[in-house]
């Protein structure tokens, strides 16, 4: 009887364990510590607008892409990203621009008139087989009736093998570019 037992206590371990891990994993960009909000008018402060994140086509999969030599990309099929790519994105980039930004209201929603709007088009959000992460691409913004281009690059080494430790590099580079953006806001104001 006991022998019993433990078959089927091991079938129905076995039964669960298999119905909850179909060999996935899924990630998300660590968020940063939002500022406390703040009831302020508008009139008080500079107001951007995060308007669009475009993705090359090769980002747009739900699966993270991993860069096996000079010419060949990988996007993992077991290895996903737990919402689209594009809004983790914009809400990481909202935060760190809140953060960085004093003064200012930013927000992934329009903000009226007098908003400065920020467009970003994503060539490079990937790791690659030298232990680099790579975040390139361009940002446009549009300020006052300027229009404001910059293209940018940046290489990360990881500290650790893995999707964990990539995932946590790829967001300190995308939060190096949203503090070299403020930058440049700050600068402009």
């Amino acid at each position: 009887m006991k022998k019993w037992l433990i078959i089927i206590a091991t079938l129905v371990l076995t039964a669960c364990g298999s119905s909850n891990n179909d060999g996935k994993a899924y990630y998300q960009l660590p968020a940063t510590v939002q500022p406390a909000s703040q009831a302020v008018s508008q009139g008080d402060h500079h107001l951007l607008w995060i308007d669009q994140i475009t993705l090359a086509d090769f980002l747009s999969a739900n699966g993270m892409v991993y860069q096996t030599s000079d010419v060949q990309y990988v996007i993992a099929s077991n290895n996903l990203w737990a919402s689209p790519l594009d809004q983790q994105l914009r809400n990481t980039l909202t935060t760190n621009l809140a953060r960085a930004l004093p003064g200012w209201i930013v927000a992934s929603q329009p903000l009226g008139q007098e908003q400065s709007a920020l467009s970003m088009n994503i060539t490079g959000f990937h790791g690659r087989y030298d232990g680099k992460v790579i975040v390139s691409g361009e940002w446009l913004l549009r300020q006052k009736g300027e229009i404001i281009t910059r293209p940018f690059r940046i290489e990360l080494n990881q500290q650790a093998d893995g999707y964990d430790a990539m995932v946590k590099t790829l967001a300190e580079a995308w939060q190096q570019e949203a503090q070299s953006i403020a930058a440049e806001l700050l600068r402009r104001q």
